[in-house]
């Protein structure tokens, strides 16, 4: 388990597949959010306190991520209370987090140069993905919906994302509301019958 503080209110977990394996839980469990789950989100909260003195202290918001022979991804943010909606220490100790809730069908990756999209884009062009993309800090932001995603691909095609960019904790949410949408839809097909190499 590695833990990485993102910003003041926001932390991200790794949790390896051996991790999860130690504590007898199988890679589809981790959705399904039984006792073993919820131990385990407590026990990286202690961790994330322990290391980079990230508290829960009132509600949060987890997003999840699976990467296909690593591990799990888990971004904790702690989110304002409304006025009057405020916490107590016991609704803290009662609280249940159901990461299957939370779990986003996608991951995103950036590129700092549109050279680097195009290149990946010729990389995946053979495989049935939907794709988007956008421009975001700076960089380009390519969306893959992970539903299009054939399980015997899945690895391949993590590593090939891996090989051009990096993979960004950037979610959809943030994209649409701040980044600028440059393709919709089939950002990779586009971008291979528009930029040839």
């Amino acid at each position: 388990m590695h833990v990485e503080r993102l910003a003041k209110d926001k932390v991200r977990i790794f949790v390896s597949y051996d991790d999860l394996e130690e504590r007898g839980i199988d890679r589809d469990e981790i959705w399904l959010n039984g006792k073993k789950v919820q131990e385990l989100f407590w026990d990286m909260m202690e961790t994330a306190y322990a290391e980079v003195g990230f508290e829960i202290a009132g509600p949060i918001a987890v997003e999840a991520f699976t990467m296909p022979s690593e591990g799990v991804v888990i971004i904790v943010t702690r989110v304002p209370s409304l006025p009057g909606h405020g916490r107590t220490a016991d609704d803290d100790d009662a609280m249940d987090v159901e990461l299957s809730d939370t779990m986003f069908s996608s991951f995103v990756f950036s590129f700092p140069d549109f050279e680097d999209v195009v290149r990946v884009s010729y990389a995946l062009y053979d495989y049935d993905i939907h794709t988007s993309l956008y421009q975001y800090n700076g960089k380009y932001q390519l969306f893959v919906d992970e539903d299009s995603v054939q399980e015997d691909e899945y690895d391949s095609i993590w590593s090939i994302l891996h090989e051009y960019g990096e993979y960004s904790e950037v979610t959809t949410a943030v994209l649409e509301e701040y980044g600028k949408c440059i393709l919709r839809s089939n950002a990779v097909q586009h971008i291979v019958m528009q930029f040839p190499l």
